[in-house]
């Protein structure tokens, strides 16, 4: 199916191409567009963003486009002398095994994504049409000199070392940021989401998008289709914060991450790096809800998904009970355990990562500091082709052929060498046959995004019938295994019954080695027996259920929200809203505004007259003026209501004679400048600071860059400068504290914006609210017009009251215009919203002028 919405989007820099022709899937594919120059970053029209109230044909089945660098298929020219090609499904990919827990019968799977073999442009259609109506495979032709810009320049060089934690600090030391590479990149990701295009019913298709290579699809995806139910995951790691950071480009891949749905990782320190740069760069934080992590963006939620990938059962089961992997374990028996030998196995690409030399120096200081071990133990090292190529691969390569041979030379006999180093490729079945015969299993990588290989050797262990005659085990027989494994890979979470290493610390990784050999047998079954039952139950087709259950569920809200495109280039985004909850706009209020002769107008302070981030807090000028304007028609009550103290409020308005003010969330009140404060609620003295204060002084001592505020009635603890995630932590502590400390003390503890205030009970700036409506009743001047904009907590006290009041009729008629606003998108008691304090300056600036008008007609006359 495809979407009757769809408008060419993708106009590419580099040329006047045609936009593409559109087809169901029956029908013959179209031409692909194949581009040899760069694109540019993003198109800037903000009116090539789709409107979502797209109509969608009905479907027979759910249907899921999988997104990938590479489509699970093997390409062959013919051999037979004809022209042409033969196709046929590459067993070992995960995106083709992770269809088996989908279900045919229920979710129809299409993939988009490259071929490994090159097509000549002159074949494209042929090899897309049988592609399409064979296999449903969608390729994505790149031109090969912008194909090896984008994955052996920007992917490789850049981000895949970065991933693992590898700083370009030098030139020899991973690839310098390069922009005409990160220009491929953008270029790439743009032809991938052309293809998408040409298939994607918007309305009813899920689309799942695979690992780093394609991080900024979602945006060019969501800049079509502002409702695309979208889902990405990443399958190697996701760095530090720190480390991250470092990358030129953080920001637009966060924000082109964020336009998915749903993101996987496979750990939860991945995920937890992931939104520890949300916070630190964009100042997006997350919030958890009955076991699901999620973060507000723009009104959307984007679900963060933390679970890892598994083996595809069905596929090595079957390996195992082949006759050539029964010949290869018998063959192996007798090479190693015939001859006295216990074999410990190492599988590895051979890449700076996977700690390769480090495995062999632990290897060669087993031998050295337990010399009963030398000629009864030997490592074979499977060193698989490194999928990467420069000169990090070359010095690998060269420093584990010679680690290899100094340790064959100095602990070897004849008919004995310590380590068997396999450089050459293995048939699946005799991978693992090797798996059945060793007794453990070494993966000391120091930097991996899942591997698998510790899975493999786990269900290759439990073994068949069959092998176990091979083995000369009885059926009853307890199965048994033991893993090394490093503590930086993505299984190790998830393997609890391994012996967790160091990588680095060559010792530690020697000791394991030794304990993996020495330790019991039934140890060694039970351990096993933990390790088979977790990694049987959570494999590929369980992981791809559940991803897709999750996105499912984090798309339901589609349909319950109005989406608009906003945001030029990569920070393309949309805002969501839900139906009830709109923009506040201008022409609205200021007609309201004009129309009505009674007016109640409750402003916050920080945050809203003045941005949280300014240094001087104190109001300009033009804030003072426009203040003054809007009290001098005598049409209208307005009262500034913030947490700071009297004394300040005081000072800063001094200027504003009949403007009404509240401190400290309403504990003081005054109508007028030449009035007495009042005092809204009665508390008494407040002994409980000395209780309050030595445990705030407790936490600013040990968080840098939080304050303490000492007001009249109340105690401020402020994070605002400190690190986010450290102070965000500190003040969940500090709330708990508190309240313990405080339990008995007529007093509540809250959490605010980067802030944890204690004050004296009843205080809310919702009794400001109410006084300032109750007042005007009392006066005979019931509002026939209402505005109240706020922007954190605090404020929704107020927004309550007047929704509330609007429903009884009690203090606003209930035919008043009310306008409750929030500032930002987000979950609010308000009814509409604006972006920020520039916009809120406008609006008021806006009234202020339609009273300025009337206050001079009224003179003139």
């Amino acid at each position: 199916m495809v979407s009757r919405s769809y408008s060419n989007l993708l106009d590419l820099a580099s040329g006047e191409l045609p936009s593409p022709s559109f087809t169901r899937m029956s029908r013959q594919m179209p031409r692909i567009m194949t581009v040899a120059g760069i694109i540019s970053d993003l198109d800037d029209d903000p009116s090539e963003s789709v409107c979502s109230d797209i109509s969608s044909s009905s479907v027979q089945h759910d249907r899921l486009i999988i997104v990938a660098n590479q489509l699970p298929i093997k390409a062959h020219r013919k051999t037979d002398g004809s022209r042409g090609w033969t196709f046929s499904w590459d067993e070992n990919s995960l995106l083709l095994q992770l269809k088996d827990g989908l279900g045919d019968d229920e979710i129809d799977v299409i993939y988009v994504g490259c071929l490994k073999e090159e097509i000549h442009p002159n074949e494209q259609d042929e090899v897309s049409q049988t592609l399409l109506e064979t296999f449903k495979c969608v390729p994505t032709f790149i031109p090969l000199e912008l194909f090896t810009r984008f994955y052996h320049g920007f992917c490789k060089q850049q981000l895949w070392p970065l991933f693992h934690y590898m700083l370009p600090l030098s030139p020899d030391l991973g690839g310098r940021f390069n922009r005409s590479l990160w220009q491929a990149y953008v270029s790439v990701n743009k032809i991938f989401a052309d293809r998408i295009m040409e298939v994607i019913n918007p309305e009813d298709d899920f689309v799942w998008i695979h690992d780093y290579h394609l991080m900024v699809l979602p945006t060019f995806l969501r800049k079509r289709f502002n409702r695309v139910k979208l889902g990405f995951f990443l399958h190697s790691p996701f760095p530090s914060s720190e480390i991250y950071k470092t990358l030129p480009v953080r920001e637009e891949l966060l924000r082109a991450l964020l336009n998915s749905d749903l993101i996987g990782f496979h750990t939860f320190d991945y995920a937890r790096h992931f939104l520890s740069c949300c916070s630190r760069l964009l100042g997006i934080s997350y919030e958890s809800k009955r076991g699901y992590i999620s973060l507000e963006y723009y009104g959307r939620t984007v679900s963060i998904k933390i679970l890892p990938v598994g083996i595809h059962m069905k596929q090595l089961q079957s390996v195992l009970n082949l006759p050539e992997t029964e010949s290869k374990v018998s063959s192996l028996i007798k090479q190693f355990q015939q001859q006295g030998k216990t074999m410990l196995l190492g599988v590895d690409d051979l890449d700076i990562f996977k700690g390769i030399s480090l495995k062999l120096l632990a290897m060669e200081q087993l031998l050295i500091q337990h010399p009963e071990w030398q000629g009864k133990v030997v490592l074979v090292q499977i060193a698989n082709p490194a999928r990467g190529t420069g000169k990090d691969v070359k010095e690998v390569k060269t420093e584990t052929y010679s680690t290899v041979k100094r340790i064959n030379e100095s602990f070897g006999r004849p008919g004995y060498d310590p380590v068997i180093l396999i450089d050459e490729p293995l048939k699946f079945y005799e991978r693992i046959a090797y798996y059945v015969t060793a007794e453990c299993c070494l993966v000391t990588a120091v930097r991996d995004g899942m591997n698998l290989i510790p899975y493999e050797y786990i269900i290759s262990r439990q073994g068949t019938n069959n092998l176990d005659k091979v083995l000369g085990l009885e059926p009853s027989t307890p199965k048994k295994s033991m893993l090394v494994v490093s503590e930086f890979i993505g299984c190790s979470p998830s393997l609890s019954g391994a012996v967790r290493v160091n990588p680095w610390n060559i010792d530690a990784v020697s000791d394991a080695m030794d304990c993996a050999l020495e330790l019991s047998e039934g140890e060694k079954q039970m351990r096993h027996e933990k390790h088979y039952k977790y990694v049987s139950s959570h494999d590929v087709g369980y992981w791809a259920r559940s991803f897709y259950q999750d996105l499912e569920r984090t798309c339901k809200d589609h349909v319950r929200r109005r989406c608009w495109g906003i945001g030029f280039g990569l920070s393309f985004r949309v805002v969501a809203l839900d139906l009830e909850f709109r923009k506040l706009s201008m022409e609205h209020i200021v007609s309201a505004y004009k129309r009505t002769t009674t007016r109640a107008i409750l402003l916050d302070y920080d945050g809203t007259l003045m941005p949280q981030s300014s240094i001087d807090k104190s109001p300009s000028l033009k804030t003072i003026e426009m203040l003054n304007t809007l009290c001098r028609d005598k049409n209208n009550m307005v009262f500034v209501v913030s947490a700071k103290s009297r004394n300040t409020l005081e000072e800063w308005f001094a200027d504003c004679e009949k403007l009404g003010l509240a401190a400290e969330h309403g504990c003081f009140l005054r109508s007028k400048r030449d009035e007495e404060w009042e005092t809204c609620v009665q508390f008494e003295e407040c002994g409980w600071k000395q209780n309050a204060e030595p445990v705030m002084m407790l936490y600013t001592e040990t968080t840098d860059g939080s304050t303490i505020e000492d007001k009249e009635t109340a105690l401020v603890w402020s994070y605002e400068d400190a690190d986010p995630d450290f102070g965000s932590c500190q003040a969940k502590e500090l709330l708990d504290h508190l309240e313990s400390v405080l339990a008995n003390e007529p007093v509540t503890v809250k959490r605010g914006q980067s802030s944890v205030e204690v004050k004296p009970q009843g205080v809310s700036k919702g009794l400001v609210a109410k006084r300032m409506l109750t007042t005007m009743q009392e006066r005979g001047m019931t509002p026939d017009f209402v505005v109240c904009i706020g922007d954190d907590r605090s404020d929704e006290d107020m927004f309550e009251v007047i929704t509330s009041s609007v429903a009884s009729g009690e203090l606003i008629s209930s035919k008043a215009e009310v306008f409750a606003c929030t500032v930002g998108n987000k979950p609010s008691k308000a009814k509409y919203y604006l972006d920020d304090t520039v916009e809120i300056a406008r609006l008021m600036k806006g009234l202020a002028s339609v009273s300025e008008q009337s206050v001079n007609v009224l003179a003139f006359e």
